[in-house]
């Protein structure tokens, strides 16, 4: 069966509810509260289940409980948004429980990362629902104040021209245009085979990742090649490698293996973006259109990650 068409969520107003979800690793009481403390005091109304802070070993409570929290978040008409509380692992382990024709109809935006990359590559592929790659409550109140300005404008649709054009490193010159997909690498490469499996079709693949030595991010790669993830990306554009050095094999870099890969496509590469696992962690839309231009080093969002609906 074919995936459904894609479609963005509703964006939200200022004032709006933010429900907190637990879908991945035990969630620390004290980054929650800080977390929550931030979405406050701009004017958001922050919820959560009780037991979010529940822990099982390496899981926010047991799999009932996390699929159950995020089909509530979902069902209850006062949460305008959803963000993802903090990453881990977990959220492979909850995915056929939940409804992607319910995701569809709320049209809620989605926000994670990390372990979040699953849940947005599901939405993704079968809700056929725009979701966002950005910040959780993992560092509570430390987070990076432009991140959080940026991931309200996305969620409200009130980016500007500074937001729509990300600067990085251009590695490889030439222009692509095409949808972003992708999020943390082991998570994209955990796709594979699943219902929610990553299409790279004519796409923008954007990925990062964290400790991590550089001769398993080029595997992780040689495993897309080798299962044609790479044959129809029309660019590629990384954010932060966030402890991805090997003492024993300083050379070559993270980068510098995702640019052999790319100069061996033939597609453009852009580098250091501003997202991943690194205090400067901007939202980007999943789904959404972009240009990627390596000679420049810029990635320029083409479109919103929500939709307005205007009153008639």
């Amino acid at each position: 069966m074919s995936p459904p068409r894609l479609q963005k969520p509703r964006a939200i107003a200022p004032g709006a509810t933010i429900g907190i979800a637990a879908p991945g690793g035990p969630v620390h009481p004290a980054l929650l509260a800080g977390g929550r403390a931030v979405w406050e005091a701009a004017g958001f109304r922050v919820v959560h289940r009780e037991d979010i802070v529940a822990r099982r070993a390496y899981l926010a409570g047991d799999d009932d409980r996390r699929a159950t929290e995020l089909a509530e978040l979902i069902a209850d008409p006062a949460v305008d948004a959803i963000q993802c509380a903090r990453g881990g692992y977990g959220v492979m382990r909850i995915l056929d429980r939940l409804d992607p024709a319910a995701f569809r109809a709320a049209r809620k935006p989605l926000v994670g990362y990390s372990d979040g990359t699953a849940l947005l590559l599901w939405q993704r592929r079968c809700a056929g629902l725009v979701g966002f790659h950005g910040p959780m409550l993992e560092r509570g109140e430390d987070i990076d104040p432009a991140a959080f300005r940026a991931l309200v404008a996305a969620l409200t649709g009130a980016i500007d021209d500074a937001g729509r054009i990300w600067s990085g490193m251009g590695r490889v010159a030439g222009r692509g245009t095409g949808r972003l997909v992708g999020g943390n690498l082991v998570l994209v490469l955990a796709s594979l085979g699943t219902p929610w499996e990553i299409d790279t079709r004519g796409a923008v693949l954007l990925f990062e990742e964290v400790n991590e030595p550089p001769y398993r991010i080029d595997r992780m790669l040689q495993q897309l090649r080798a299962a044609g993830k790479l044959d129809g990306v029309v660019g590629i554009a990384t954010g932060a490698f966030t402890g991805c050095i090997d003492e024993d094999y300083p050379q070559p870099t993270a980068e510098a293996v995702v640019e052999d890969v790319a100069r061996a496509l033939g597609v453009p590469l852009v580098t250091g973006l501003a997202f991943g696992h690194t205090k400067n962690n901007h939202a980007w839309p999943v789904g959404a259109r972009a240009t990627i231009d390596g000679a420049s080093g810029t990635l320029e969002l083409l479109e919103a990650g929500v939709t307005t609906v205007v009153a008639s």
